[in-house]
Parts: C-alpha cells; structure tokens; sequence
C-alpha cells in the first residue's frame, strides 16, 4: 500500500512538472527572459526609474513621428494620385477629339489646293467649294482647332517644319518665306506642325 501512494506521488509531481513545461511565461518572466527585469517595474507597466521612463517616452516619440511622417507621405502621395487622375480625365475631355480631327486635316487641304487652282473658271464650283470649305473651317474651329502663323514668322521648330532653305530672299535669315503645309493648334496644343520654306543668307 505504501509503495502504491510513492507511485502516485511521483505520478503527480511529473504531472506538475510538465504542466509547468507547458504553461506560457507571464510577462514578469518574459521580460527577465528578454533581459529587461532588471529594470523595476509599476503596477502600470511602466518603469520606476526615470531614466528608463525618459529613454521609453523618447522611443515612444520617435515612434510616433515616424507613423506621423508615414502618414504624411501616404497623404501627399494620394492627393498626387488624384491630381494626376484628374489631369488625366480632364486631357481626355479636351482632346477626345485629336484623331478625328487630325484626319479630317487631308480633307480641309484637298479643299485648300482645290481653290488655289480653279483660277478664274467655274465660279459656281468656286463658290460651292469655298462654302464647304468654310463650313467645314467652322467646324473645326468650333472644336478648337487654329491655324498656326507661319510665313512672315520666325522659324520655331515646335512650330515650323523646315523642309527647304531658300537663298536671295530679301528676308531675315530663318524667317518662313513660304507655307507648303499649313499647321494647326488643338486647343493650344500643336497637333501638326506647319511644313515651311525658310531664308538663307
């Protein structure tokens, strides 16, 4: 009988043992583990020594301005977002209509060429050309198309493209002499620059 109880006492000390094995750490001894119980301690968690109080207040606040500095950034970086969204929505808004009206360019020159060699003949076919001509003109400006100024002008490589030099003109060196091909602006922005003869010295 007396070695039966020995049997279950050792039995329950293993038992205990192992519960203890198996039970976490509470946080009294995970800080000793992680070597900070050496420092005392409050029953608010915070340290009693006011140095470690000041050094965890300065890790605190460093901490906290980085997640401030963090935050800003996110911040700037969304309202870029959204700035360049909008920009983006808006050009398409104003030049949707770029690429009709780019090819809607071959047309208004064929009428252009039409006009400048009927001469003096067929004034009726003169005068119906000149209409479409016109209604068509207004509709494209309507669409905010603009002819760019070119002969008489400065030659201005986002404007002008120089495909001759002329010589002997009597105009100041650079200066477009001649219009080939007209250009155009698109609501301010070039969408075909004009094709120019320019003087030479």
């Amino acid at each position: 009988m007396t070695e039966e109880k020995m049997n279950q006492g050792q039995e329950g000390a293993e038992e205990e043992n192992l519960q203890e094995q198996n039970c976490p750490h509470t946080p009294a001894e995970e800080a000793v583990d992680q070597g900070v119980g050496d420092t005392p301690v409050g029953s608010d968690g915070l340290p009693d020594d006011p140095e470690e109080l000041k050094k965890l207040l300065r890790e605190k606040t460093t901490e906290a301005e980085n997640n401030f500095n963090r935050a800003l950034r996110l911040q700037a970086d969304y309202e870029n977002l959204r700035r360049r969204t909008r920009q983006e929505r808006e050009d398409l808004l104003k030049f949707g209509a770029e690429h009709l009206i780019k090819n809607l360019l071959p047309v208004l020159d064929n009428f252009e060429r039409a006009l400048a060699s009927a001469g003096d003949g067929g004034e009726k076919f003169i005068s119906g050309v000149e209409m479409i001509h016109r209604q068509l003109n207004d509709i494209l400006s309507a669409e905010g198309l603009a002819p760019i100024p070119a002969k008489g002008e400065p030659f201005d490589p986002n404007l002008h493209e120089a495909v001759m030099q002329v010589e002997d003109t009597g105009e100041p060196e650079n200066t477009v002499v001649e219009e080939l091909r007209r250009g155009y602006y698109l609501k301010g922005k070039v969408i075909r620059p004009s094709m120019v003869k320019v003087a030479k010295s």
